[in-house]
C-alpha cells in the first residue's frame, strides 16, 4: 500500500479505517471491534480515531480491536481543542494512550483551534514527541491561514499532517490548501470522504456523473469517490465502516484508483466542478 513519509521517519498509509460515532452504542461494541479487524486483516492499518468521538469511547472500542497487534497499526488520535493547553496535552494524550492500551499514538493531532494560543498546543505536542509518547504530531480543520501561522511558530516545522473534510462534493482545498500542502509533502487526510449526514451523502452517491463511471467500471458509487481521492497525490483517506461489506468496499478502491480514465476523471469534474474561487473551509 502506498504510504507517505512523516518527520519522525515514520511511514502514514495512504488508507485508514474512521472511527466516529464509533464507541456510543454497547450493542454496536462487537461490530465495530469486528470491521476494525477485518480493515487490519485486508491490509487497512491506519485507525484514526479521538477523544470526542464517544468521549473516548471510540478510542476503548480501538484499544479492544487491536488487542495483540499493536505492531500492524498505524494509530491516530486527536485532542479537544479546550484540553490543548501545556497540561492539557499531557493529560489527554495519557488518557487516550490508557483507553487504547498503548504506549504510543503514532500521529496526534489538535481537533480543532480553539482558545488556547497554537504555540503552547506546539510546545506540548514537541514535549510528548521527546517524551515518546506521540511519534508525529499533526492538526485537523486548519485552513491555510491556519496552516500559515502554525509554519511560522517553534515546532510548527514538524506538522506532518492536516485533517479536513474532503470530497468529490466538497473540493473547496484544492484552491489553496492541498497545492500549498503538495509543495511542502505535508499529506492531507481526507475525512468524511463519502460525506457524513444521510441527505448530503445521497446527494453525493446518487450523483448522476458518479452514477454512469461506477456503472462504466461495474462497480458501486462509493468505490469511485475514494478511488477518486486515493489517486490524487498527497491525500490520505479515512472512511468509517461497520458493516463488513463497506470495510471490504473501501479496501477495493485502492486497486480501482489507477483504472480511473481520463473520461472517468472528466466526467466526474462535470458532475463536482472544482473551486474557481477561495472558499471557507468546510468543516463537519
Amino acid at each position: 500500500m502506498k504510504d507517505y513519509l512523516l518527520p519522525s521517519g515514520s511511514r502514514m498509509p495512504v488508507l485508514g479505517q474512521g472511527t466516529w460515532n464509533m464507541g456510543e452504542d454497547p450493542s454496536a461494541r462487537a461490530a465495530e471491534v469486528a470491521a476494525l479487524r477485518l480493515g487490519m486483516d485486508l491490509g487497512v492499518s491506519l485507525i484514526d480515531s479521538a477523544e470526542m468521538y464517544g468521549e473516548g469511547g471510540a478510542e476503548e472500542v480501538v484499544g479492544e480491536a487491536i488487542a495483540g497487534r499493536r505492531d500492524e497499526v498505524f494509530l491516530v488520535s486527536k485532542v479537544y481543542p479546550q484540553n490543548a493547553d501545556r497540561r492539557g496535552v499531557q493529560a489527554a494524550c495519557e488518557r487516550s494512550l490508557r483507553r487504547m492500551k498503548v504506549e504510543r499514538i503514532d500521529l496526534y493531532l489538535l481537533h480543532w483551534r480553539g482558545n488556547v494560543p497554537l504555540a503552547e498546543t506546539l510546545e506540548a505536542f514537541v514535549r510528548l514527541r521527546e517524551q515518546g509518547k506521540i511519534g508525529d504530531f499533526g492538526v485537523s480543520n486548519f485552513d491555510l491561514d491556519d496552516m500559515l501561522e502554525a509554519g511560522a511558530l517553534p515546532g510548527g516545522e514538524l506538522v506532518a499532517t492536516d485533517q479536513v473534510l474532503y470530497n468529490l462534493a466538497q473540493r473547496g482545498i484544492e484552491w489553496d490548501l492541498l497545492p500549498w500542502c503538495r509543495e511542502r509533502r505535508i499529506p492531507v487526510m481526507a475525512y468524511s470522504p463519502l460525506e457524513s449526514d444521510p441527505a448530503s451523502q445521497a446527494g453525493l452517491l446518487g450523483n448522476p456523473q458518479l452514477g454512469a463511471v461506477a456503472r462504466r467500471h461495474g462497480v458501486a458509487p462509493a468505490r469511485v469517490a475514494l478511488a477518486w481521492l486515493l489517486r490524487q497525490d498527497g491525500v490520505v483517506v479515512i472512511p468509517k465502516a461497520v458493516r463488513q461489506q463497506h470495510v471490504r468496499e473501501n479496501r477495493a478502491a485502492l486497486e480501482l484508483a489507477p483504472a480511473l480514465t481520463a473520461e472517468d476523471l472528466a466526467q466526474l469534474d462535470a458532475g463536482f466542478p472544482a473551486p474557481r474561487r477561495r472558499r471557507p473551509l468546510a468543516m463537519r
